[in-house]
């Protein structure tokens, strides 16, 4: 039986099926109300590890969740990514991690998260225009600040990650991973081999789970859905993986949270590990999105 509790980092406790806020509605209105009791449920259902980044809304999800849940539940870790900023005029995104930028970044979501330490801060992209250095040198100097706890990595490979940690030490990668989609099967080894935490995002494959046959099927036997399955089974995968599935539905969030309990057993395990490389590889255009339903 796979634990339920991880520690970022070596000292930040987590339960591992964490929830990914990315898809929370945050302009006025019914959408907004709804966003804010599905955070509040979250953390009464226990879970612990929240993600989400100044690009979910350009800052809005951030104060969404600190509306819904400040003064934060002893244990409770809200997770950001900063090194994304919007173009101008385009509006589309792209990446700026200059030391400056990131500094700047991190004091907002200081700000916006009313709070004076992120526990865990990760870069949401690579800047290829920025030496990776002075990238992951100024996190390094807002750890030794105080400002955030540890360094995490986002859509990194095991050369990007393994050239970070000869500079500092990395606590996390988070990373497109799911039972139909394992490209990044390599860092997910990496970051096992090193007691990386490895959070997936896409974690349900977009819901493509249900119309896959294999999983209905084995969902059939377990007396579970097939998002449940691919929740357990990315559990069962390794023990630094910290799945981050995101809804905005307080029904789907219960269903989510209960994979937990689910317990594949050793021939259901082997008969989903062969559907590696069946699934459709996701478009990458929208960094961190967690692909899961609303």
């Amino acid at each position: 039986m796979s634990t339920t509790v991880f520690r970022i980092g070596g000292d930040l406790e987590v339960r591992r099926l964490g929830f990914g806020a990315m898809r929370l509605p945050t302009d006025p209105g019914p959408g907004r109300a709804g966003s804010l009791a599905v955070a509040r449920r979250a953390v009464e259902l226990g879970v612990t590890l929240i993600d989400t980044a100044y690009m979910y809304g350009w800052g809005a999800n951030e104060e969404l969740l600190a509306e819904a849940l400040h003064p934060y539940p002893d244990g409770v870790q809200v997770t950001t990514k900063v090194g994304i900023v919007r173009a101008v005029p385009s509006g589309e995104w792209t990446q700026d991690a200059r030391p400056a930028a990131l500094r700047e970044q991190v004091e907002q979501a200081l700000r916006r998260l009313r709070v004076e330490r992120i526990g865990l801060l990760q870069l949401h992209r690579l800047d290829p225009g920025t030496p990776l250095a002075d990238q992951i040198g100024a996190l390094r100097d807002l750890r030794a600040e105080g400002k955030i706890g540890h360094i995490g990595l986002s859509e990194v490979t095991v050369g990007e990650l393994a050239a970070a940690r000869e500079i500092t030490d990395i606590a996390s990668v988070q990373n497109r991973y799911n039972l139909l989609d394992r490209a990044h099967e390599p860092v997910l080894a990496a970051c096992e081999a090193a007691g990386i935490a490895f959070l997936p995002w896409a974690t349900v494959a977009w819901g493509r789970s249900g119309a896959t046959a294999e999983i209905a099927a084995v969902a059939a036997e377990a007396g579970a859905t097939p998002t449940q399955v691919a929740l357990a089974w990315l559990l069962d995968r390794s023990p630094v993986v910290l799945p981050i599935p995101g809804t905005s539905r307080i029904a789907h969030l219960e269903e989510n949270l209960a994979a937990e309990g689910l317990r594949l057993t050793e021939a259901q395990r082997t008969r989903l590990d062969r559907l590696s490389g069946q699934g459709e590889r996701a478009d990458q255009g929208n960094p961190g999105d967690q692909g899961d339903r609303a």
